[in-house]
């Protein structure tokens, strides 16, 4: 009996079985992939020298927890192939916007336990950020198992489901928001004279930075930001110019924007 079987086995799926075997938390032996496209199959099996299948009922007959990281498109197809197999002590974990406990429940029909998890790309390099909302057949020492594994890639933390929308638009997608901003920085670098790689490395660099000081200092953002504002100083020149251009409003109208989008598609 695996531990642990993954239903799609893209990059997502695979940076949760990495952080899973580097932390030790289960040996390769526990853990199983079902994926229909070969050469997906035989690059996390020579990646991480797991079991692969092409079989998703054999995977959910033998899986103690499965983990649905197909596209959100076809888990309907996919739950109604495993849905008559599987046992009702199973656990199955989600990872795609769109679909709420109570519709998942519905697809399974049968009391099953149920997390729906919200990850992020970053857990490709072990800094992502997952939420998690377990249904009420999860136990706490479920949920806290569920916890230790996603976090073997990144943070983790439990959130009530109508969260979830927020979650896919404050670390779900905003990976790409951070994105343009570094390529915008590098640009106006790349304007007055760094080569186009030092410019990303600075204002990667930057970012990242930026970002440990608010996780690790526990300081309000805005306290930071005053921090390197010096009177009369070139920073807050380029705040004003921020300001005037409508950068936080953007942000703001981005974000509502995506987490709009997340819950239309519930």
């Amino acid at each position: 009996m695996k531990k642990i079987g993954f239903i799609g086995c893209g990059n997502m799926a695979g940076a949760i079985i990495g952080g899973i075997i580097s932390s030790g938390l289960l040996k390769k032996e526990e853990i199983m992939g079902a994926e229909i496209f070969e050469a997906a199959r035989k690059n996390v099996a020579q990646k991480f020298e797991i079991e692969v299948t092409d079989d998703n009922k054999k995977l959910a007959t033998e899986s103690e927890i499965i983990v649905l990281s197909v596209k959100p498109q076809f888990y309907v197809e996919v739950i109604e192939e495993i849905r008559p197999i599987i046992s009702k002590d199973t656990i199955v974990l989600t990872i795609a916007p769109g679909f709420s406990l109570d519709k998942l429940a519905g697809l399974f029909a049968k009391g099953q336990k149920i997390i729906r998890a919200m990850p992020n790309t970053p857990a490709l390099i072990g800094e992502g950020m997952t939420a998690v909302c377990p249904n009420k057949n999860i136990t706490a020492d479920e949920l806290e198992w569920i916890k230790k594994l996603l976090a073997s890639c990144g943070r983790v933390e439990v959130v009530k489901e109508y969260m979830m929308d927020a979650v896919v638009s404050a670390s779900g997608s905003a990976p790409a928001y951070v994105y343009i901003m570094i390529e915008a920085m590098a640009d106006a670098a790349v304007m007055d004279g760094m080569p186009r790689a030092k410019a990303y490395q600075f204002a990667a660099q930057a970012v990242v930075g930026a970002a440990k000081m608010v996780l690790e200092t526990g300081k309000h953002p805005a306290e930071l930001k005053d921090a390197v504002c010096s009177p009369a100083g070139t920073t807050i020149e380029a705040v004003r110019v921020l300001e005037e251009k409508g950068f936080r409003s953007a942000i703001i109208e981005a974000m509502r924007a995506c987490a709009d989008k997340s819950h239309r598609m519930a």
